[in-house]
């Protein structure tokens, strides 16, 4: 079995090393593509050296741009790769805009196409990444879902014939990671003594109005405990656009973390403050409490219990102290995302289908 796997952005790779060791561990044909949508070294590079994931084969560089410029930038480029290589599969990955290039490229050229972490919904079409994600679900032949709910909405859309539930792969690495992290004792540099929170803030719902951004930022900076900002580009360039001063009260600024340096920062804290929804997840699962920034969740999983508090308008802002200090209360009873064995699930299900073909 030959698989393309097509990735861009930090979630992206993540999801891949579980996916990379796990079809090693299957004798399968793997290149990898990477689009080079994150192109900066601390948003992509360190995530291949730190979760030991294989080079990419082919790297496109396409850097940034607007949605529709940097998604067409894609997908000449992505046509040609996967006409060379003819896989069996072309297997992308989430919602960003290298996913929904992929997509499109493959289906043009009539390749087989598998789509990870399928069936997610915000049920707000103002994000990017929705559009991204629905259309990868109806373009693609074969559904990869993480959760029941996922599962629920394909169904709901009439694709339930073409999808599996197989687990969710961040749960492979984050229960991997953790371990690992626990057995070292990590501490990542430049994380305060005591009690801090861990933040990261980059959707633009957040980063685009200047007066909910300058909001947002006053909010952390009057916790009462440090808050370590774990500043992505885009905020920091729309900070420094609209004269926001990131750096002051209670905030930490730092720049993004090698992926088991962030889990253990996320351990070591009292909470987590977020728009991202995979470090929703990763709080869930390394059991601290999260206080998300944003109107939905896809996860609505970690609302259950209390365990992630949405905050949608600056008003709820008045609370994020009280939410993000909560604290974790008990562990959580249910496992909605699998046990950690979510991609040699992924890989027996591409094997399935590929030999059930016609």
């Amino acid at each position: 079995m030959k698989v393309l796997s097509v990735v861009g952005a930090r979630p992206q790779f993540v999801k891949l090393a579980p996916i990379a060791e796990a079809l090693g561990r299957a004798g399968a044909e793997h290149v990898i593509v990477h689009t080079g949508q994150h192109y900066d070294p601390g948003m992509s590079d360190v995530f291949f050296a730190d979760l030991r994931i294989p080079a990419p084969d082919v790297h496109l560089a396409v850097g940034s741009g607007s949605h529709g410029a940097q998604t067409g930038a894609m997908l000449g480029p992505l046509e040609a790769v996967m006409d060379e290589h003819r896989p069996d599969w072309v297997l992308v990955y989430g919602d960003t805009n290298s996913t929904l290039a992929a997509a499109v490229a493959a289906v043009k050229i009539h390749l087989p196409l598998a789509h990870l972490e399928a069936g997610l919904r915000s049920f707000n079409r103002r994000m990017p990444e929705e559009h991204n994600r629905v259309l990868t679900d109806h373009a693609a032949d074969l559904l990869l879902a993480p959760t029941q709910v996922a599962m629920d909405h394909l169904a709901h859309e009439g694709l339930a014939e073409r999808s599996v539930l197989v687990g969710d792969v961040m749960t492979d690495v984050c229960f991997r990671v953790r371990d690992a992290v626990a057995a070292s004792g990590t501490r990542p540099a430049g994380v305060p003594d005591g009690e801090y929170l861990v933040a990261t803030i980059h959707r633009a719902e957040n980063t685009d109005d200047p007066a909910r951004l300058r909001a947002i930022v006053a909010a952390l900076a009057a916790l009462p405990v440090p808050l370590v900002l774990l500043a992505h580009p885009r905020l920091r360039a729309r900070c420094a656009e609209h004269g926001i001063d990131l750096a002051q009260g209670s905030v930490v600024v730092a720049d993004p973390l090698p992926y088991p340096e962030m889990v253990a920062a996320v351990m070591g804290s009292v909470g987590v403050v977020t728009d991202s929804g995979g470090l929703q997840k990763e709080a869930f699962l390394l059991g601290r409490a999260c206080a998300t920034l944003r109107t939905e969740t896809e996860w609505v999983e970690t609302l259950e219990g209390g365990w992630n508090v949405l905050l949608p308008d600056e008003a709820d802002l008045a609370r994020l102290a009280q939410v993000a200090l909560r604290g974790p209360g008990a562990l959580p009873q249910a496992t909605p995302y699998g046990s950690g064995d979510a991609a040699d699930r992924v890989v027996r299900v591409l094997q399935d289908a590929l030999e059930g073909r016609p």
